[in-house]
């Protein structure tokens, strides 16, 4: 069976349309471990004998001096807190926007896609594992501060700019400082990500990012802390602040075999969903192919992933695709919920075909939940 591609590739083999890398480029220099790159990190208090506690995420990591916290990118220097991810990007690609995957967001969209390494969560299952599971200094990276991104966005001529590949929250200083550059260079911004932040920088986010993906990776706190090393709870209530905050959202649910596919507790999801965020929030059901420390799993089933599909549509929830499927699958295209008719036409990651005018169906004039131009 063939296996999907690998979603991030190493720095030092990138290509760009209209722009050419080099390692003396000024705007793409090679991180140098030896230098100090760090930054003071927000969201943390000191306590007694210099230690820290770390407020980013829901770990809430008590850190000595000279430790790191469970995300491995935040440090302890003296009763100070560094994040050691500032600038660091370790993967850099120019992707179709529907590969994040946004399918209400800008489709047809090329977007400059980066990441940072580290996670704050231990997922059994990540296809990034050489990036996420590691320590910042075990992975060539560059060294781009925020302007110099913005520079290289530019050149690229994408309009999108999306954080993905590791976990975007856990380098939250580098980020927050670029979404607010993007912001005023008019560039429009996607994250995808856990969801596992505390709800106050969750918050300083969404002040200035356009999208967020959310990896629902289940529906019960058992599987978030064997499969995930996380917690759900926290993923819920930034669910929520998301929605609150109306920022533009989508969720993703990895399935897996006997593990995350049990019909019931995804029933209960898709009301918590109808409930909680509405009925357009699109949810993705996305097929597992067996990688990293899950490589004695089978590959999700087709069928499963329909019948969830039909299950969550049964629910009410009124845009349900399916992902890592073959890409004339017609579960990839956006149907009008009121009319029925077929709006936007996906084969694989191209769009060939889009019936949305003025945010509406052009047929019978429904809303469409999105951002389309």
């Amino acid at each position: 069976m063939k296996l999907p591609n690998i979603l991030y590739f190493s720095l030092f083999f990138v290509f760009l349309p209209n722009v050419s890398f080099s390692q003396n480029n000024d705007n793409l220099a090679r991180f140098d471990n030896n230098k100090k790159h760090s930054k003071e990190a927000s969201f943390y208090e000191k306590i007694k004998d210099n230690m820290i506690k770390c407020r980013l995420c829901p770990w809430e990591c008590t850190i000595k001096p000279d430790e790191r916290g469970i995300c491995t990118v935040r440090e302890n220097k003296n009763g100070t807190l560094y994040t050691l991810s500032y600038s660091r990007v370790c993967s850099i690609n120019i992707d179709p926007i529907e590969k994040k995957p946004f399918f209400h967001f800008f489709p047809g969209q090329k977007v400059f896609s980066i990441a940072t390494p580290g996670c704050n969560m231990g997922c059994r299952f990540c296809q990034n594992w050489s990036i996420s599971q590691v320590k910042p200094e075990d992975v060539d990276s560059f060294y781009i501060p925020p302007e110099n991104l913005i520079k290289l966005i530019k050149k690229s001529e994408c309009p999108l700019l999306a954080f993905t590949y590791s976990e975007p929250t856990i380098f939250f200083e580098y980020m927050i400082e670029t979404l607010k550059l993007a912001k005023s260079n008019g560039i429009k911004t996607a994250i995808v990500t856990s969801g596992f932040i505390n709800k106050e920088p969750l918050l300083n986010i969404c002040k200035y990012a356009d999208a967020i993906k959310i990896d629902l990776k289940a529906f019960n706190e058992k599987y978030y802390k064997d499969i995930c090393e996380g917690k759900l709870q926290p993923v819920l209530e930034s669910l929520k602040t998301i929605k609150q905050q109306k920022i533009h959202l989508e969720i993703v649910y990895l399935v897996i075999p006997s593990l995350n596919d049990n019909p019931e507790e995804i029933k209960k999801m898709c009301s918590w969903i109808k409930q909680n965020l509405g009925k357009d929030i699109p949810l993705h059901f996305s097929r597992f192919f067996p990688l990293y420390k899950m490589q004695n799993y089978p590959a999700t089933s087709l069928s499963t992933l329909e019948n969830l599909k039909k299950l969550a549509t049964n629910e009410g929830l009124k845009y349900v695709y399916i992902g890592n499927v073959d890409p004339v699958n017609s579960a990839n295209s956006t149907y009008c919920p009121k009319c029925k008719k077929l709006l936007i036409i996906r084969d694989g990651y191209e769009i060939n075909e889009n019936n949305i005018s003025n945010e509406k169906c052009k047929y019978c004039y429904e809303k469409i939940y999105g951002k389309w131009q």
